[in-house]
């Protein structure tokens, strides 16, 4: 009630506010003008704004903006934190200094490996961060039955996160084939959320089968590659979020769905995106400006990536500008390319010119049990020749949908083996939860290894042991590399490990600094370059060739998925 109070009197003038942000140019998503405004903020709220030049409500504190732009806070309405490599609190000190503010996360990953505690894990090192983080608890772990996770939660399970203040709903639903089917158990988790939000994930998904997912009372999607795919998503009820990943290049493609009609029911998100896309390009920010480059009108896309995503999610205390909304806010000069300058979360300014200004070191999270169990003695990616023609994985670039290949298989004293010429590279996914060593063989093409190997515990969603190889004894040197560190990313040639980056907590994350992770991960590409791999990150593109949710061949520990059949397929074609 005093706060209450005390908002009201500096809304009025009666009272001095905490902060007067002069001679700002306030872009208003919720009437689409740009405001020549001094902004008023009380208590980390907004209390309002007046024309530059009077006389103003009186602060304690006046910043002179000098003509610049002050936007809402940025939302993503997506993301994986895990795939940043870092926990929560240290992805912030990462994202704030573009502008984010907020985030809606699903932790699945690190479900995937560590159940419950894994979640838990995430949620308690969030209450250090210096961002809004959201959760939606992971709806699909595992994710089908034709992997092997780590965990696995059913209905009963995710309602215990229901009392936990920053869960918001039940995250993307991947297993739409049993959503469509009406399985009692993905209906059960649906049931356990009913009345809050519920998030989607149907890529390639059409007609009636659509129609069936959206009637289940999914709300959204963020898998849609195509305009039409997109369209056909909007017309079905589902808000569709604009996807700009690291592998995972989805933007520019949808563009042209944005219009005065649609872009009301478009929200932006990032999905997953590894450390030196934070750091050196940016979070939402670099969507903005993606979206601004290609002929979207600027408040329309800040719009995208504030109110829309707030309103879509009941986060009615922040996403505008806007009398009783939160002061977060974003200072920049370039409407056209916005790049954050200052930025305010509630009110309090956190970040100048791309660097943080407030004393926030980094932190080494609460400890995590070892969660690689294998024997590495026992790792064996030997292929024996049962045919002429095998079923190959299509990487292809910037997008995590798979082509169904069939070539003719590279045979070696019985042994169906590499063929670098032909950029035919051996795959590997071995289970490393349970250390069963269950282990899943077959070939991609476009990955572009000329020699060596690499692997890696980040492996959507399983996160199982995935290897790439052009020889099986530098995969296995890979493979007990990474195993050697309780997981994380290696690249090998022969018996020599080239480059290593360790992520001990649950195979996924770093205890270091982000910024030391991006060096990490820059010696990994710079060796696996060297070795010939020609995609822009060739170890986000092997995680995705293990997850058997999205289209068409993947591979997990159980073997090929023929993912539109939904079943495990032979590696040789009769």
């Amino acid at each position: 009630m005093q706060r209450l109070k005390s908002l009201l009197a500096a809304a009025r003038g009666d009272s001095p506010a905490d902060l007067n942000l002069r001679n700002a140019r306030l872009v208003n998503v919720m009437s689409g003008e740009i405001l020549a405004a001094d902004i008023v903020i009380a208590d980390g709220v907004i209390a309002g704004w007046d024309e530059p030049g009077g006389s103003g409500r009186p602060a304690h504190r006046t910043l002179d903006l000098d003509g610049r732009f002050v936007a809402p806070g940025f939302i993503d309405a997506h993301v994986h934190i895990e795939s940043s490599m870092v926990p929560p609190a240290e992805f912030s000190r990462a994202v704030v200094p573009h502008g984010v503010t907020t985030v809606v996360t699903d932790p699945h990953e690190i479900g995937n490996v560590l159940g419950l505690q894994g979640i838990r894990f995430m949620l308690r090192d969030a209450e250090e961060a210096l961002i809004d983080i959201w959760v939606n608890a992971p709806s699909c772990v595992p994710a089908t039955d034709l992997e092997t996770s780590g965990a696995r939660l059913e209905a009963d399970d995710l309602a215990l996160l229901l009392t936990e203040p920053r869960v918001l709903g039940l995250a993307e639903v991947m297993n739409f084939p049993g959503v469509i089917a009406a399985d009692l158990g993905v209906l059960a988790k649906l049931d356990a959320f009913r009345g809050r939000s519920l998030d989607g994930h149907c890529p390639g998904l059409t007609g009636r089968a659509l129609h069936a997912y959206a009637a289940s009372g999914i709300r959204n999607d963020h898998e849609a590659t195509t305009v039409e795919e997109a369209r056909a998503k909007l017309r079905a009820g589902l808000t569709v979020f604009l996807r700009e990943a690291t592998n995972a290049r989805n933007l520019r493609a949808l563009l042209p769905l944005v219009s005065a009609v649609t872009e009301r029911h478009l929200c932006l998100c990032t999905d997953d995106r590894q450390p030196a896309d934070l750091l050196d390009e940016g979070s939402i920010d670099h969507l903005l400006r993606i979206a601004i480059a290609g002929g979207i009108d600027p408040i329309t896309a800040i719009r995208m990536g504030t109110l829309n995503t707030a309103e879509h999610y009941g986060l009615h205390d922040r996403g505008a500008i806007a009398p009783g909304r939160r002061g977060d806010l974003v200072v920049f000069s370039d409407l056209a390319a916005p790049r954050a300058e200052i930025v305010f979360r509630g009110g309090h300014e956190v970040a100048r010119d791309g660097k943080l200004v407030i004393d926030r070191p980094h932190r080494v999270p609460a400890p995590l049990p070892p969660t690689v169990h294998l024997d590495p003695d026992r790792l064996d990616f030997s292929i024996l020749a049962a045919g002429r023609r095998i079923r190959v994985i299509g990487a292809i670039p910037d997008q995590l949908l798979t082509e169904n290949l069939v070539l003719d298989a590279s045979v070696r004293d019985g042994q169906a083996v590499a063929d670098p010429d032909r950029d035919l590279l051996k795959m590997a996914v071995v289970e490393r939860h349970h250390g069963s060593g269950r282990t899943g063989l077959g070939f991609v093409r476009g990955i572009g290894l000329r020699a060596g190997a690499i692997a890696g515990t980040v492996a959507h969603d399983h996160h199982n042991l995935v290897v790439i190889g052009a020889d099986d004894a530098s995969m296995r040197t890979a493979a007990r590399a990474v195993a050697s560190v309780h997981g994380g990313l290696a690249v090998a040639l022969g018996n020599d490990v080239l480059a290593l980056l360790p992520l001990p907590i649950a195979g996924l994350m770093s205890d270091r600094p982000i910024e030391e992770v991006r060096d990490g991960m820059r010696a990994l590409l710079t060796a696996a370059q060297g070795l010939g791999a020609h995609l822009r990150d060739p170890f986000m593109a092997m995680s995705f060739l293990a997850l058997e949710v999205i289209p068409s061949l993947k591979l997990t520990d159980a073997g090929l998925v023929d993912v539109e059949k939904f079943e495990v397929v032979p590696l040789f074609v009769s």
